[in-house]
């Protein structure tokens, strides 16, 4: 149960990071992900950048986890990785600029992640 409670929570957390740009451009994670989801169905080509695709398939792995009877910690760690990519950028990118923004965002992630991977190394 606790396993995917924390995966859960990584969906979660992942998609409360916050990215800013240009004179007055800033969105969420979420707000970027739904346009992503709208422009896959219109102009697929556009998508294809491995800093969409990688993190878009470790939250969808970690939905399909959710609805396992016990989560694969494989596909877990899989999952974390893909993420953990993106977030992790947001977060190098938040600390360069001075950013506490983007740096604050991605926290909960890589908080959980910690977590989950602890969680997952005590399982057999």
């Amino acid at each position: 149960m606790k396993s995917k409670v924390l995966n859960s929570l990584l969906v979660i957390t992942s998609l409360l990071g916050y990215l800013e740009w240009g004179g007055n451009s800033h969105s969420f994670l979420f707000q970027a992900e739904g346009e992503v989801l709208l422009k896959l169905f219109t102009d697929p080509i556009s998508t294809l950048h491995p800093l969409i695709i990688l993190p878009l398939t470790g939250q969808i792995i970690l939905v399909l986890t959710l609805f396992q009877k016990t989560p694969n910690k494989i596909l877990a760690y899989i999952s974390i990785g893909s993420l953990g990519i993106l977030l992790s950028f947001m977060f190098v990118i938040g600390l360069m600029s001075i950013n506490l923004k983007i740096m604050f965002s991605t926290i909960p992630f890589i908080a959980v992640s910690a977590i989950a991977i602890k969680h997952y190394r005590k399982l057999k």
